[in-house]
């Protein structure tokens, strides 16, 4: 049974930096359908780009599994054969539950499920690569190494996917993406005080970019293309083809 997140109910003298442990596990459905804005149309969609860009007798990369949502969108939306899924997640809480979540969902597309980091990677034989609100968590001076590692591995032809939390280059639009987006939260349940805590817990670990900055990195890193499909307050996704 699906639990309520509750981590920040009550009041916490010292918030530690947030972290995926099994804290985090056992309430992630309801936490991220809770906080993040068209997070299901995100994942559905996921799978409807596997349909589009999934290439015959390649891998598709869901980079930052968490626990599979974006790897059954893509295996339910590749319809070539000879696909295989890499997931993978460098918390291991995480990608134990996955597997338990991956054993309930039958497909003759395989997954192979790996807890590691994901800069140290080789995206041998891609034709999608996914990084479903992963990267805003990878440090910033590495970020632009990382794409450059997907797009040169990435067959020709083939597809990213990079959702994630963005800011905004003018104060006071970013002010009110913000403040809408806790609308949001609080619409969904979440108290005053869950929203600061939280808040503080990501700050130091989540740190999000404006879409111009995405742009930029993607067609540096040497993609043909780069499109804004999706935004929902301050939280938005890409499409880039290489």
């Amino acid at each position: 049974m699906e639990r309520k997140d509750t981590l920040y109910a009550t009041a916490q003298i010292d918030i530690a930096g947030f972290r995926f442990d099994k804290s985090v596990v056992d309430v992630f459905p309801d936490m991220i359908q809770r906080s993040v804005p068209g997070y299901a149309t995100i994942i559905s969609m996921t799978g409807t780009m596997a349909e589009r860009y999934a290439q015959p007798n390649s891998r598709c990369y869901d980079l930052g599994c968490s626990l599979g949502a974006s790897t059954i969108a893509i295996r339910d939306g590749i319809n070539v054969p000879g696909c295989e899924i890499i997931a993978v997640d460098n918390s291991p809480d995480m990608i134990r539950h996955c597997r338990q979540v991956l054993r309930t969902e039958k497909s003759a597309t395989p997954v192979t499920l790996l807890c590691e980091d994901i800069q140290k990677l080789e995206f041998r034989n891609a034709s999608l690569v996914v990084l479903n609100f992963t990267l805003q968590f990878v440090p910033l001076p590495q970020r632009d190494g990382l794409m450059q590692k997907i797009s040169r591995d990435l067959r020709p032809g083939g597809a990213l996917v990079l959702s994630e939390k963005i800011r905004f280059d003018h104060p006071q639009h970013d002010r009110l993406m913000l403040e809408l987006h806790h609308d949001f939260k609080r619409a969904n349940g979440y108290s005053d005080l869950e929203i600061s805590q939280k808040r503080s817990a990501l700050e130091e670990v989540l740190v999000p970019e404006t879409p111009q900055a995405h742009r930029e990195r993607i067609k540096t890193a040497g993609f043909s293309s780069v499109d804004l499909w999706f935004q929902c307050f301050n939280f938005a996704s890409f499409v880039a083809i290489k």
